[in-house]
């Protein structure tokens, strides 16, 4: 059981490693584009499906028509995904958002082509579930194939001992991180976690019963609630030694302060990439400047 139980760690411990986002679900129309000129090159070079010419259009006509309806569902999915939460913030990208979000795509793929057969093709025989799974298989046979070019190309990142690679949103290239592990935050609520990188964390703020993250994803200050104590998040939280609670309603990262000012009484800081001021309580402040010196 205990091999067992190591397994199943490992394996998820994989898929929640950080990974660069497929091009064809990053970049909605070069995606789309790039998934038109892909299939209908594989088709026609290779003919692995046998297609046929279908009513009135011929051979070629046919597998454009198929091709341009697919490249249509993948920029369509790829823009509705920006919208998930989930799936939405790059900077978390994982392996196993990548699988899931491929899966959608292929799946809604062979949904898009069984229906656009009603239009294509004779639509007498087409209205069954023997048709619906020839459909989608054959959506996934052409449609791995450059869902996984791309996969395959970011994925040779991962296979660093002690460090991670990832897009760098904005620079078009891959930057070299530490890797770090992701931390999951747990709510008072069932159902309800908030997930990041420590390098993410900016600082959290005691808000009644709730505690808001306030984050760096994509270059961008975001902000996530859960409901709990800001004292249980210090405990969550303890692990991580730059991650320290400076005031009753405030964590902050230590390597994210940018100035200090104010005396032994107190403390306001500044942190990175955003204008907010944070106190430090007088009590904590001999504590702040012991542990700051070792993050500047």
């Amino acid at each position: 059981m205990k091999s067992i139980n190591k397994i199943a760690a490992g394996v998820w411990s994989w898929l929640n490693k950080r990974t660069p986002r497929n091009l064809l679900i990053k970049k909605p129309f070069i995606g789309g584009l790039v998934f038109l000129v892909i299939s209908f090159g594989f088709i026609v070079l290779y003919k692995p499906l046998q297609v046929q010419g279908a009513r009135s259009f011929g051979l070629a006509l046919t597998i454009g028509a198929y091709c341009l309806i697919q490249a249509i569902s993948v920029f369509v999915v790829a823009r509705l995904l920006k919208f998930i939460l989930y799936f939405s913030e790059e900077g978390s990208w994982t392996i196993l958002k990548e699988l899931l979000s491929i899966a959608i795509f292929l799946t809604v793929l062979g949904i898009a082509v069984y229906f656009a057969g009603f239009l294509i093709e004779e639509p007498s025989r087409r209205w069954n579930l023997s048709t619906f799974f020839d459909s989608v298989t054959r959506a996934f046979l052409i449609g791995i194939v450059p869902f996984a070019f791309f996969t395959l190309v970011n994925f040779r990142y991962l296979f660093y001992d002690e460090r991670e690679k990832f897009y760098k949103p904005g620079t078009g290239h891959i930057d070299i991180v530490p890797a770090e592990e992701l931390i999951r935050i747990d709510s008072r609520l069932k159902n309800e976690e908030v997930s990041f990188y420590p390098g993410q964390f900016l600082y959290a703020e005691s808000d009644r019963n709730y505690v808001v993250f306030y984050l760096n994803i994509d270059g961008q200050k975001r902000k996530k609630i859960v409901r709990n104590s800001i004292t249980n998040i210090e405990q969550q939280l303890s692990e991580i030694p730059f991650l320290i609670r400076i005031h009753r309603a405030f964590i902050v990262n230590l390597k994210k302060v940018s100035s200090k000012k104010g005396n032994a009484l107190g403390y306001r800081i500044k942190i990175s990439g955003t204008e907010d001021e944070i106190p430090v309580s007088r009590q904590n402040t001999k504590k702040f400047d012991r542990l700051i010196d070792l993050y500047e």
